[in-house]
């Protein structure tokens, strides 16, 4: 027989449910995904010299001396480069520069060739007046039209001619370091250049620069 005053107290349970927050999360992740758009991958359109043994030197120098530079990265963010062909008997074809704007990137703007034209000038010109099309009809101009029309600058079609481009060859010592080369790519996008190369050192190469005192 229970004890009179006695009252038996309810235990009430302290579990919360989070059973409904499932379905929450998937109508939150449902939303992101449908009202966002993905990040597109920034990608660099890059160019390796062919390893193939049956092509000949003739062809692999198939353009134009005067629209060809040669950049060296060298050790201590040193940058040198050489308009037109490399020729070890002739040391000051080699040329000393720096980085930025009133270096590397003006050494491309104001390259002149053989013909008196300014390639990356020209090209340069032709992306301004896209952006101007772009920006004044963005309706039109999506980013696909854009990209594509642009690759077609960067190559050389410009207001239904096709004309000669920069080529520019990056060639980077044991001594310099992976910013430099960064920079030097960098300097590509930029003057929307759109033929250029990372190639290896040669001998000719080692010789030109040793001949002009440069620390590699």
């Amino acid at each position: 027989m229970a004890e009179k005053g006695k009252s038996k107290q309810k235990k009430m349970s302290t579990r919360v449910d989070f059973t409904p927050m499932v379905d929450m999360m998937m109508l939150l992740i449902t939303f992101f995904m449908l009202c966002t758009s993905l990040s597109k991958p920034q990608t660099m359109e890059l160019s390796m010299p062919s390893n193939d043994k049956n092509i000949t030197d003739q062809d692999r120098n198939a353009t134009k001396a005067s629209y060809t530079i040669t950049l060296y990265c060298c050790a201590d963010d040193q940058v040198y480069y050489v308009p037109g062909m490399v020729d070890p008997n002739k040391p000051d074809c080699l040329k000393k520069t720096s980085w930025g704007s009133k270096g590397v990137r003006s050494v491309l703007i104001n390259h002149i060739t053989e013909d008196g034209t300014a390639p990356v000038q020209q090209v340069m010109k032709a992306k301004e007046d896209l952006d101007a099309k772009k920006l004044a009809e963005p309706a039109k101009y999506t980013q696909e039209v854009y990209d594509k029309e642009l690759a077609k600058i960067r190559a050389g079609e410009i207001g239904g001619q096709t004309i000669n481009t920069l080529t520019v060859i990056i060639k980077a010592t044991d001594g310099s370091n992976y910013k430099n080369l960064v920079d030097a790519l960098d300097e590509m996008q930029i003057c929307s250049i759109g033929k250029y190369v990372i190639d290896t050192m040669k001998d000719n190469d080692f010789e030109l620069l040793k001949k002009n005192g440069v620390k590699l």
